[in-house]
């Protein structure tokens, strides 16, 4: 499998110096009660917010190595923002710098005040095979030509390549579809789906050669296969097949999708829950766990939590992943822990965590994530997306995974099957006033 060229543009190790007034005047910040944030756009991408901290006057490099925003380019979007005609003109990333707090929405709200604005120009010619530092050190801001009593602003931007397989389900996954691998404009099957219902005679036709041996017994400490009075949707499962046909990842609903009391919505307090399998020894293994539930409120979304699962006890998952997608309209699914070199203005680098991203750093349920620990310290920086549509449409899921974390059929495979997994919890999260489609009801149950 070769891998599509992306390009991962990042600013970071953002800081902010503010010169000491004579005399007090309106306008000067307070850094004690006048935060700062700025807002971060890239043509053609949605802005980034991010919290600036001050730093004392003194101080040369800012003391915090963090990412406050992440842009993920296709080779695509790099044509698209390079430009074909002579009158593109340069590729600017443009920031605003504005002194207050940011609004509810982690945008900029009438509640900041403008203090300055920062361009930085970008040549993303050959960023693709090499890494880039754009900027590295001190902008003025605020009053220009007078930089004894501007405002100064640190920044990082850099483009390091991030090459990722990537692949696409040619229908939507209860539809039993095939997964092509694309590559620019080659599509190459790799995998086939096989949705089922897990208590049905065709699933245990289908996968009789693992579950031989393997005992169901490990299946209680995940989830509850028992029937559950009330609404529920359970059962759904998915089977990834290598093109010889061999089962090489599963996504299985080991906890129904049960309306909460008095309600049509599977709750937070008590969502679902899918395992994600991986064969191994003649047997599955669990290796991760999904769960999915439906917010309240005006947003309305599908709430997620994603946790590798490192041995068969219930209580060790380390999450990688938690946040919302919009249930109407769809959204990107994302592991990304943001961990990558930055220099930090000395000559040294160590190793930062997007402060944004949904995975953030990993975390046990129970202790303290041990980052030398394998396999989890291989967990580093993007990892995988899927682009999911919203409820009611066709979807047919984009995954994106990144090289490093695929070195066999078996690990691409597993990315797929949580895909999948994630598409389908939309449908199980609908209200259960809503009908759903015949394929994902069992024939004693369509009301479902």
């Amino acid at each position: 499998m070769d891998p599509c060229p992306f390009v991962r543009l990042t600013v970071g190790n953002l800081a902010l110096k503010v010169p000491v007034q004579s005399k007090p005047v309106r306008t000067v910040i307070h850094p004690t009660s006048s935060p700062c944030f700025c807002k971060i756009k890239l043509k053609n991408f949605p802005p980034q917010t991010a919290v600036i901290p001050y730093i004392p006057s003194e101080t040369n490099f800012p003391d915090a190595n963090s990412y406050a925003a992440t842009f993920h380019l296709s080779k695509e979007d790099i044509n698209k923002l390079a430009g074909k005609s002579i009158f593109a003109g340069k590729l600017l990333l443009k920031i605003s710098i504005f002194t207050g707090r940011t609004g509810a929405t982690c945008g900029v709200k009438n509640t900041g005040r403008l203090l300055g604005k920062v361009s930085v120009p970008l040549n993303l010619k050959g960023c693709e095979s090499r890494a880039m530092v754009f900027h590295n050190g001190w902008i003025c801001v605020g009053k220009e030509g007078k930089e004894s009593s501007a405002s100064q602003f640190y920044l990082n931007v850099r483009a390091d390549p991030d090459p990722r397989f990537v692949f696409q389900f040619d229908g939507e996954p209860e539809c039993s579809p095939q997964v092509f691998q694309i590559q620019g404009n080659i599509r190459q099957p790799v995998f086939t789906c096989n949705f089922s219902f897990r208590n049905s005679d065709r699933h245990h036709q289908r996968s009789r050669s693992l579950d031989q041996g393997s005992g169901r017994g490990w299946l209680s400490s995940f989830g509850s296969e028992r029937e559950r009075p009330g609404k529920e949707r359970k059962g759904w499962s998915i089977t990834v097949h290598d093109l010889s046909g061999s089962p090489v990842a599963a996504a299985s609903m080991i906890t129904p999708f049960v309306a909460s009391p008095g309600s049509d919505r599977v709750s937070r307090s008590n969502p679902g829950s899918w395992l994600i399998l991986r064969p191994g020894e003649g047997t599955w293994k669990p290796w991760g766990r999904l769960e999915a539930w439906r917010e309240r409120g005006s947003n309305d979304g599908l709430g997620y939590k994603f946790e590798l699962i490192p041995d068969m006890s219930a209580n060790a998952g380390v999450v990688l992943a938690e946040s919302t997608l919009n249930i109407s309209k769809g959204g990107k699914f994302s592991i990304d822990l943001g961990l990558s070199p930055v220099n930090n203005g000395s000559g040294s680098h160590r190793g930062t965590r997007v402060s944004g991203s949904p995975g953030c750093s990993p975390r046990r349920k129970s202790g303290d994530f041990g980052t030398g620990l394998w396999p989890y310290s291989a967990y580093r920086g993007f990892v995988m997306s899927a682009l999911v549509e919203g409820e009611g449409k066709c979807s047919k899921p984009t995954v994106e995974v990144g090289v490093q974390h695929v070195t066999c059929t078996e690990d691409a495979a597993a990315y797929v099957a949580l895909a999948a997994a994630v598409d389908l919890s939309i449908d199980a999260c609908r209200l259960f006033c809503q009908k759903l489609r015949k394929e994902l009801c069992q024939s004693l149950d369509l009301g479902s």
